[in-house]
């Protein structure tokens, strides 16, 4: 009998990258948990697989050949909002901002362990469905932001962002565990979110 981990976890992932031990590992270990794995090598194959399979979220590599990954995610988001994790063995903080921007919903950097990838994928897909959405709305110290109304205030006080800036701030909030903005806020997220608030 499948265990109740397994039970739950009756989604499929798209796994992408164009090294192949990246991927048989990964799907090895999601499968182990429950996951039913598909995976690709490149941009362009991505885009075959998703549009077949309809995955529940993407696990994407950012340097592939033929379409890397920031070209599959403009490609993608014009036909689907499925949760994606980018793979990234880049360590500048750009790259991860510029993929957050385009649409990712997080990030993974090389070499991770296989125990955090599902974690993330975990938290992803809970953030993700519907049913596990109650209150929309995350407030942080004097910050608030809504998603659903897409409205930012600080100390009541409404802050207008671009569409990119309200998606990455939201982003930063929802995948920082435990964030806050008093001496327990990560020194790295309070800086990009100071920067961000004072660009306004």
């Amino acid at each position: 009998m499948p265990s109740k981990e397994n039970v739950m976890n009756e989604k499929t992932i798209l796994i992408v990258d164009d090294k192949f031990s990246v991927t048989r590992l990964a799907s090895d270990y999601l499968s182990s948990k429950g996951y039913k794995t598909i995976t690709a090598w490149d941009g362009n194959q991505a885009l075959t697989e998703a549009r077949i399979n309809h995955p529940d979220i993407i696990l994407l590599d950012i340097m592939m050949p033929h379409m890397d990954g920031f070209e599959f995610i403009k490609t993608y988001r014009k036909e689907s909002n499925t949760p994606i994790i980018l793979l990234t063995a880049k360590i500048e903080e750009s790259d991860k901002v510029v993929g957050l921007g385009l649409g990712a919903d997080d990030y993974v950097t090389k070499p991770f362990g296989m125990a955090e990838l599902a974690a993330r994928v975990n938290a992803v897909l809970r953030r993700s469905d519907p049913s596990q959405v109650q209150n929309l709305t995350l407030q942080f110290g004097d910050l608030s932001i809504d998603p659903e109304k897409f409205e930012v205030l600080v100390k009541d006080k409404e802050i207008t962002l671009t569409p990119t800036e309200f998606q990455l701030l939201n982003t930063l909030l929802k995948t920082q565990v435990g964030f806050s903005l008093g001496n327990n806020c990560s020194v790295r997220y309070r800086e990009k979110l100071t920067i961000l608030l004072k660009r306004r």
